[in-house]
């Protein structure tokens, strides 16, 4: 996947990345086009949390590379995420 990502299309990926737990996924209000990412489990408890800038949403490698860092974090903390790869 190559060709930019529309913000609809990050936020179907940034859900499905962090599989088996919740996605909450919103664009900013203020205009800067910035994209919040918060992962929370299955008693409603913030697991994690990033925010993605939309130079990077909108790039398919940058947008890959920030998930899977952010895959990283929460499985050094002990949480076992579904394995996962960016669609292509």
């Amino acid at each position: 996947m190559t060709a930019p990502l529309r913000i609809n299309e990050a936020l179907l990926i940034a859900d499905r990345a962090f599989q088996p737990f919740h996605c909450v996924a919103w664009a900013q209000q203020d205009g800067n086009g910035e994209l919040c990412i918060t992962v929370i489990d299955r008693t409603n408890t913030h697991i994690g949390h990033t925010q993605i800038p939309s130079s990077a949403y909108c790039a398919p490698v940058k947008l890959e590379h920030l998930l899977q860092q952010a895959r990283a974090e929460l499985s050094q903390e002990g949480y076992q995420l579904q394995s996962w790869s960016m669609p292509h």
